[in-house]
């Protein structure tokens, strides 16, 4: 039987406000770390996405950060992109406000002017994409020299993202004799690196999630050539409702959200060339329920939670087996079931790709066949592209202006 929140040292109010969320029984993630990051130890885990981590150091942040003077916080969360920033502050928010800790989370694509007014109020727990940080600390809105608590969330995509310059430059910013916890779901290569150099003696932690946090997922490989995959998108989410479809590029994430939604299709685009203003709507209609499709590129591969996703779509293959596990996390979490297909076109490297994916694993190698749709929709036909307009020679007016 496992441990309880409170037998890990999680006192009453902090239970209360977990079990008011129907939170009861910590994770193996949240079971192994929480005693060391109570107890004021630098803490290194290793756990795949949707694990519960968030909630491992939300705690301990809840717990641990004194409060703050104007301007310089006492604990600090780095997170690779706005999306999980923006998650981080909602997890954290009800436990910090019962322990009067104020927290705030600071990322672009946004203004200023309202995270700088939120940082002269005095914030305790700020949570900071790296490159808004030090925009932030180069004006001198913010001061990290007090910083006594940090936690370095997703590491491997930090790295992947090319961020751990500016993450380094971070940490050299704080007090040398914080507490340091990190998180990712490997800890090797420039990982491994980071953690020898900022963590003092980490308390490490393995935790792969146990079978009751991931349900049955199916893993299925489709052959489908280009046309057919919009039909056959339309056809899954029309099927499994709540679905995820992965494009490799911004415009292809546009066009099918566009084709997708001349069918009847509730859906939503979300990519690096949205405004921080559109991706929270976005996220929220397909949070909500009123759209049932959320079209993306890898930005909100890692670290997103949303509840009660059935489907993952590779509409576009990911580049690698890392990218797969974590596009296709997004369904079967907290023991929910779920279903992932890719299509596989009929490109030799690519087919290969997919047999290096599926014994790497541990799945059945080859194709299967496309299911056939129980529930009739409307024939998906292509979205007319706009016309380009036609360029006119230098020097010539237009007719109408002459």
């Amino acid at each position: 039987m496992p441990p309880t929140f409170a037998a890990l040292g999680v006192p009453p109010d902090l239970v209360a406000v977990l079990a008011g969320r129907g939170i009861t029984e910590p994770f193996a993630i949240q079971a192994a770390t929480l005693p060391d990051a109570l107890a004021g130890h630098d803490v290194c885990g290793k756990a795949p996405t949707g694990s519960g981590k968030t909630l491992a150091f939300a705690l301990t942040l809840a717990l641990r950060t004194p409060k703050a003077l104007r301007r310089r916080p006492k604990a600090l969360v780095l997170a690779p992109t706005r999306e999980l920033a923006a998650q981080i502050q909602r997890e954290l928010a009800p436990l910090a406000t019962a322990r009067t800790r104020t927290v705030t989370a600071v990322y672009g694509g946004t203004g200023y002017e309202a995270q700088n007014r939120a940082l002269h109020r005095g914030v305790d727990i700020l949570v900071a994409c790296p490159g808004r940080l030090e925009d932030l600390v180069e004006r001198g809105d913010v001061r990290l020299g007090e910083v006594e608590l940090v936690v370095v969330d997703e590491a491997d995509r930090m790295a992947d993202m090319g961020f751990l310059p500016a993450v380094r430059r971070l940490l050299d910013a704080t007090a040398t004799d914080r507490q340091t916890l990190l998180f990712s779901a490997t800890l090797d290569g420039e990982v491994d690196a980071l953690v020898r150099r900022y963590q003092h003696q980490p308390r490490r932690h393995d935790a792969d999630p146990v079978e009751a946090e991931v349900g049955d997922v199916r893993h299925l490989f489709w052959h489908a050539e280009g046309p057919a995959r919009l039909q056959l998108t339309a056809d899954l989410v029309a099927r499994h409702g709540r679905t995820i479809v992965f494009c490799r590029t911004k415009h292809g994430a546009d066009r099918l959200v566009r084709q997708l939604s001349a069918s009847g299709i509730g859906a939503v685009a979300i990519h690096g060339n949205r405004s921080q203003a559109q991706r929270d709507r976005a996220l929220a209609a397909f949070t909500s329920g009123s759209a049932d499709a959320l079209v993306a590129t890898d930005v909100v591969a890692r670290g997103i939670h949303v509840t009660g996703v059935s489907c993952v779509v590779h509409f576009d293959l990911p580049a690698d087996v890392k990218d797969y596990v974590h596009r296709s996390g997004r369904t079967g979490r907290a023991g929910a079931s779920g279903t992932v297909v890719s299509f596989v076109p009929p490109v030799r490297e690519l087919r290969r790709s997919v047999r290096a994916f599926q014994r790497e694993l541990g799945l059945p190698e080859g194709l299967d066949t496309p299911e056939p749709q129980a529930t009739p929709v409307t024939p998906v036909a292509p979205v007319a592209q706009p016309r380009p307009r036609p360029r006119r020679r230098p020097g010539r007016r237009p007719v109408s202006a002459r």
